[in-house]
């Protein structure tokens, strides 16, 4: 399965809505707006794949393939890699 890491070059500031990420390499600035989002987005490098992340994030089941759709598209934009 996947592994995820946040970017080196990217930037995650807390916010009341969730979390801004700024890419300081391409300069694109992306909106999190789901905590446990955030939380995936923050920790998934210290899992061994995205669904352990997930799990350790609260993720239900059901909502999984919501979060693994958002986690390609930070992908895509550059905010997280695939190790």
């Amino acid at each position: 399965m996947t592994r995820y890491a946040l970017h080196p070059q990217v930037g995650l500031r807390d916010e009341q809505f969730g979390a801004l990420a700024y890419h300081y390499g391409n300069r694109r600035l992306t909106f999190l707006n789901d905590a446990r989002l955030v939380t995936v987005v923050r920790t998934a490098a210290e899992h061994q794949d995205i669904d352990d992340a997930l799990a350790a994030a609260g993720v239900p089941d059901g909502q999984r393939p919501a979060y693994l759709t958002a986690l390609q598209r930070l992908h895509d934009a550059e905010i997280l890699t695939c190790e």
